[in-house]
């Protein structure tokens, strides 16, 4: 043997390849606990606010997705059921986890918006050749007042703030007013049916009391794993636009159970939380554009296959989309003017599947449009 085989032996058996300790979860299994957490194998009797809760806020870009989230994993669900709590400022409309909408209980929109005001300060930096010459903090407080004051909308923000710099970029302004404050969209936004233009004021002004200090991540670690394990270090920085969150898990690791996943990569999870066996049932289920089942891990596998990834979006446009047996299946469209709801499957379902595809379809539609004559039908095979 030449002294460079030699050497490459030595080398490999100093690094023995790592053997996973713990069990590992198959792409099926981790679908299905996840599918679990997120009230989607079976319809929850829970509240719309608990959910809320539970689910740590739902996407909500747009008024309607909130609702239609809603109506897929609550039993006996109504659009009053959100929009009642939502007009008595239980639940608030506010930028958060990765800089997007979400709909949050107002305890969560006073903890959670802190907790993420890290990566609303990143955000703040790709704006600053902007702001050049603006002094961050008079801005808030100027912005504090003016939205206190009365709602504003984001035209009338950036409107009075040039005011006091100038030769400042509108929009920045308005951005940075939006990344230094918890600013939440008042009512009728949001509300079920009724129409209204995003006016902002405070998360404190607007619920009546301060917001909480910067929590520690921990209890929202163990918040996520509930709501999305079992998951990686790397899922929840996903989920939430932050980094560094290793050190969380460290600490909390005596309270968990760890798992891998098929490509060896460790998962946490609660000891407790519920973990359905693989060939568990999984109904269809149709979901808004950017729900946070399709968005909150870093390997999102466990709910769109490989063959479907980057189907769901075209350029910076969502789709609404549908699960069959857990997996993303397709995407769906509900035409107002000729009352049809279109599926658009993205690879062949059987009869069965269907069938089974088209009762979600009509419970969907009797849950959110009562009273509205629809007609489904299976429009042309996405991508085929």
């Amino acid at each position: 043997m030449t002294k460079a085989k030699t050497a490459k032996a030595l080398t490999a058996k100093a690094k023995p390849a790592k053997t996973p300790t713990a069990p590992v979860l198959d792409l099926r299994a981790l679908n299905r606990a996840t599918l679990d957490r997120q009230l989607l194998l079976r319809r929850s009797p829970l509240t719309a606010t608990a959910a809320v809760e539970h689910l740590l806020g739902l996407q909500a870009q747009n008024v309607k997705p909130p609702y239609y989230a809603l109506a897929s994993r609550l039993d006996g669900f109504t659009p009053e059921a959100l929009s009642g709590p939502m007009a008595e400022r239980e639940v608030v409309r506010i930028v958060t986890m990765r800089s997007t909408i979400h709909t949050h209980t107002a305890a969560d929109a006073l903890t959670l918006r802190p907790l993420v005001q890290a990566a609303r300060d990143r955000e703040l930096g790709t704006f600053r050749k902007g702001l050049v010459g603006v002094d961050l903090d008079r801005l808030a407080l100027l912005a504090r007042e003016l939205v206190e004051a009365e709602p504003r909308t984001m035209k009338e923000l950036r409107e009075a703030l040039l005011v006091e710099w100038p030769d400042a970029d509108p929009q920045a302004l308005a951005i940075a007013a939006r990344c230094r404050l918890p600013l939440v969209q008042v009512t009728p936004r949001g509300l079920w049916g009724r129409s209204g233009q995003v006016a902002l004021t405070t998360a404190e002004h607007w619920l009546g009391r301060p917001a909480e200090p910067v929590p520690t991540p921990d209890a929202t670690v163990l918040r996520y794993l509930a709501a999305f394990g079992p998951a990686s270090v790397k899922d929840i920085q996903t989920w939430a636009g932050l980094t560094r969150l290793r050190e969380a898990f460290e600490r909390l690791r005596p309270r968990l159970v760890t798992f891998y996943d098929p490509n060896g990569v460790e998962l946490f999870d609660l000891p407790d939380a519920p973990r359905p066996a693989a060939d568990t049932p999984a109904p269809p289920r149709f979901l808004p554009e950017f729900d946070n089942l399709l968005l909150s891990h870093a390997d999102r596998t466990r709910v769109v296959p490989a063959e479907y990834w980057g189907r769901a979006w075209q350029g910076n446009v969502a789709h609404r989309t549908f699960l069959v047996d857990g997996f993303l299946a397709g995407v769906w469209k509900l035409d107002d003017g000729d009352g049809h709801l279109v599926v658009e499957p993205f690879g062949r379902l059987t009869k069965a599947q269907r069938d089974e595809v088209t009762a979600e379809g009509a419970r969907m539609l009797d849950t959110l449009h009562p009273g509205t004559s629809y007609d489904i039908r299976f429009g042309t095979v996405v991508g085929q």
